[in-house]
């Protein structure tokens, strides 16, 4: 009897981690199609790319940092650990997008395991995750959201256009893989798309946006307060950022290589066979 109420428990908790992770990357690709939507608009009504981050920086920033907690909830992995980070978030926020915790929490630390498994952190340890979840989020937070100078930039167009096409292919491959059903077209996309999207948003997106950013990072003394302690400041941080950005840039880069030979020619050797 214990055993067979064991199976049950487990099979609604299954069948609820399912609905959760379809629900959470059907919005997720949603999110990214409107924030390409959002930036295309603004591009025909202006005939301008400088307006990218205002029309849609806040949802990308929104729908960004989503995807960062969840890789976070990965990495922690503890039923404990991901209540904390649910808090930290919502109170830094102040978005009620997360209520109610206790609800949207026991969901993710049941499915978490299932997401990490669809997006492909688990194989490739922490290292990865991190790395994904430092890049965009000090790219956004620290200096695009703070710095009304370089939001008007092209590069910005470029990096927003490239994360919201690359994000819509991934997110849709990850729903239609929770149903069992993901289209062979949409899985060749997944892994072929990024080969162009990563380096066009990377090179001439971020890494040159961040270099644009240093003299007025120098000038403004961004986040004196917070290095006031550190032998160093943001400005000679950010310097070493962009030094070993490009070289943790390639390891995630040949990472998804990896990745492509596995899910794409695998399956046609499958076929064949």
């Amino acid at each position: 009897m214990r055993r067979r109420e064991r199976n049950s428990k487990r099979g609604r908790m299954g069948g609820l981690s399912k609905l959760y992770l379809l629900s959470y990357n059907s919005l997720q690709a949603i999110g990214w199609a409107v924030s390409s939507f959002q930036i295309l608009c603004n591009l025909l009504s202006t005939s301008s790319v400088a307006g990218a981050y205002s029309s849609a920086g806040k949802l990308i920033s929104h729908v960004t940092m989503q995807f960062r907690f969840s890789a976070m909830c990965c990495i922690l992995g503890s039923y404990t650990w991901s209540h904390w980070w649910v808090l930290l978030y919502t109170r830094k926020s102040k978005s009620h997008s997360l209520q109610p915790i206790s609800f949207y929490q026991h969901l993710h630390c049941n499915a978490e395991i299932k997401l990490c498994n669809f997006s492909g952190l688990v194989p490739s340890g922490a290292l990865l995750p991190l790395m994904q979840w430092g890049g965009r989020t000090h790219f956004l937070l620290a200096i695009v959201s703070k710095l009304d100078e370089v939001q008007q930039l092209p590069s910005v167009f470029i990096t927003f256009f490239a994360w919201s096409i690359s994000e819509v292919i991934r997110y849709s491959h990850y729903a239609f893989s929770c149903i069992g059903n993901c289209p062979y077209w949409i899985t060749y996309l997944r892994y072929t798309a990024f080969i162009v999207l990563y380096p066009l948003g990377v090179g001439p997106g971020e890494i040159w946006i961040m270099y644009q950013a240093l003299p007025i990072v120098k000038k403004k003394n961004l986040y004196s307060e917070t290095f006031s302690g550190l032998p160093f400041s943001y400005y000679d941080f950010l310097k070493v950022v962009l030094i070993i950005y490009p070289f943790l840039w390639l390891k995630l880069y040949l990472h998804l290589f990896r990745q492509r030979r596995s899910k794409l020619f695998k399956r046609q050797d499958k076929k064949r066979a």
